[in-house]
């Protein structure tokens, strides 16, 4: 057996080099592995423990027996009589529990098998938690690697020393790959499972675009030019919001590069997805309107509270400003945090005709003054009603308090009249987003607009 722990004590050594693996995980491996035999020949019953000397390189086990009176000993695999214990320790006193080395070599071959399916189980174990470790840290990074197979639509990547999964989902549509062939993607997520670490690759992510504009982009990685925020519809469009922290570099510039060469590595990248790159600005309705951009905007109306915005756009820029099957508009609206809708002239019209009919409803009020009122930004009863009469007060004609208060208790009643009656309360500008392309239903109602806007004034 002497031969055989001199080589484990040399396998440990070479182990512990060879695969980077803490030396006393080992150890306790083997450790493990001989009591584990010990307790198979001898049994549970017995307290047997094992140790590893360093001098010789040797596992030891030792039995620990009480010790107990010679009248009174009865057990020879637990109990141990006191003169028979103070001849291995003269301290011994009764009741003590002495550890008494139990000769090793007759396990023999089962301590061996063991200790070795131990020792590569520990090994397996410890190069996952080191490759786990390793991916954990660069989570967040770009990873290279070759593609091997596809397993239920997710791509497998070969990264060395383990494999990375791009799931459907985090793939760009249209993308194919054979076996062998070289590809990239943000390092999503790292999880640990009982078959070792999981690695998700993300080609379809913002963080993906943004990662590779920082790569591309020296002045991103200097932190002279932010990203922040970006939006994609994988492999059709993409916008990313920049500004600078240097009023001399332009940002947009740094980003696109001499004669586009930078945007272009990135939109060869991503297999030819188009790139619009967003000036920020901490004014929302210039940000939105750079976003949506090269559409020409013609006014805008903000909703703070609710983060909304409707965009006019002339009637010939509104397909340009929606984009192909939505796609401007719902980009910008990612990219900004808002939502955003982008109504045409006629439409904004024909909702603000309607609008000041519905103001007009209310006692005494005159065309002119429903007028003051919408474009003040109170554009519905429920509107006013809820409004401070310090915001009302700026719109003109009620910079008095008391007329400003009785404005919105008449919102207020009319509102309640309504309800009372069973009746729709008429809200803000209402023409059916239906009638956008439907010029015979806005037709019809403007007409009716003017029909009662007529009969009102005629009544005065």
């Amino acid at each position: 057996m002497a031969e055989n722990i001199l080589d484990l004590s040399k396998v440990i050594e070479a182990v512990g080099k060879d695969k980077g693996i803490d030396k006393q995980i080992i150890i306790d491996a083997v450790k493990d592995a001989i009591l584990t035999a010990a307790r198979k020949k001898y049994g549970t019953y017995r307290e047997i423990e094992a140790s590893y000397n360093e001098a010789t390189g040797e596992v030891e086990l030792f039995e620990f027996k009480e010790v107990v009176e010679r009248a009174k000993f009865i057990d020879e695999e637990v109990e141990i009589p006191l003169d028979e214990a103070r001849k291995l320790d003269p301290q011994a006193q009764l009741n003590d529990s002495i550890g008494i080395k139990m000769d090793s070599s007759d396990l023999g071959r089962i301590a061996a098998q063991a200790a070795k399916q131990i020792i590569l189980q520990k090994v397996r174990d410890a190069e996952r938690d080191i490759i786990f470790n390793e991916f954990e840290q660069r989570k967040g990074e770009i990873a290279s690697g070759i593609a091997r197979r596809v397993e239920k639509g997710a791509i497998v990547i070969d990264l060395g020393r383990t494999e990375a999964h791009i799931p459907l989902r985090e793939q760009i549509p249209g993308e194919q790959y054979k076996p062998g062939d070289r590809l990239q993607g943000f390092l999503m997520e790292v999880r640990q499972t009982t078959r070792g670490p999981q690695i998700i690759m993300s080609r379809a992510s913002e963080e993906y675009l943004i990662k590779l504009f920082e790569m591309e982009v020296p002045e991103i990685y200097d932190g002279i030019v932010e990203v922040l925020s970006a939006a994609r519809e994988p492999g059709v469009r993409a916008k990313i919001a920049v500004k600078s922290n240097d009023p001399a570099v332009d940002p947009v510039g740094a980003c696109v590069g001499m004669k586009g060469s930078r945007v272009q590595n990135i939109v060869q990248e991503l297999r030819g997805e188009k790139i619009d790159i967003v000036p920020w600005s901490e004014d929302i309705t210039r940000f939105v309107c750079n976003a949506l951009a090269p559409a020409e905007i013609s006014r805008v109306f903000l909703d703070e509270s609710n983060k909304e915005i409707e965009i006019v756009v002339p009637d010939n820029q509104l397909s340009l400003a929606i984009g192909k099957r939505g796609v401007n508009v719902r980009l910008a609206a990612k990219l900004t945090g808002w939502k955003i809708d982008i109504v045409s002239e006629t439409i904004a019209s024909s909702r603000t005709a309607e609008a000041i009919f519905n103001l007009m409803l209310l006692p005494g009020m005159t065309q002119t003054m429903a007028q003051n009122i919408f474009q003040s930004g109170f554009g519905s009863f429920q509107i006013l009603s809820q409004a401070p009469v310090e915001e009302v007060m700026s719109i003109p004609g009620y910079d008095d308090p008391d007329k400003s208060a009785k404005l919105i208790q008449s919102a207020k009643d009319l509102i309640e009249k309504y309800k009372d009656e069973g009746t729709p309360v008429p809200t803000s500008p209402q023409v059916a987003k239906a009638a956008v392309n439907n010029s015979s239903a806005k037709e019809q109602a403007d007409q009716r607009l003017k029909e009662e806007l007529s009969k009102l004034q005629s009544e005065e």
